[in-house]
């Protein structure tokens, strides 16, 4: 089985040491994910706008990888605070109603305080060959 890394060039992946995703044979399995836009490493203070940017990045990860978020089959989201997760709902919809993955959330704290929702997901991706 052949194993990869993708980075998103974060300054998280470098500090902690991990990387923002990892493609191991058919799978591809995306490190839990932040709002922050990494470009300018800003973040919203608000909970929809950061679920839509928490997506946006996954999806470059997993462009990367050769899927999409089509391709998703399980998602974990993390909120410091639960009533914030209703919000999001449309937002997840938006990015993930296609593939309505297992979905599992949990209530946590986060490593920074700006940040409202945190969002991981597993993909699999059958190689054509």
């Amino acid at each position: 089985m052949k194993r990869h890394t993708i980075s998103s060039s974060s300054h998280f992946e470098t500090d902690i040491g991990y990387s923002r995703a990892v493609v191991a044979g058919d799978w591809v399995l995306v490190s839990g994910t932040t709002g922050f836009d990494y470009a300018t490493m800003t973040i919203s203070d608000d909970v929809r706008e950061q679920a839509a940017q928490c997506f946006k990045n996954i999806a470059a990860a997993l462009a990367q990888a050769g899927a999409s978020l089509d391709d998703v089959v399980r998602v974990n989201y993390i909120l410091p605070d639960t009533p914030d997760f209703e919000a999001c709902w449309p937002v997840l919809r938006e990015y993930l109603g296609i593939a309505r993955p297992a979905a599992t959330m949990v209530c946590a704290g986060l490593l920074d305080p700006r940040m409202k929702i945190e969002i991981e997901v597993t993909a699999w991706k059958p190689r054509t060959e």
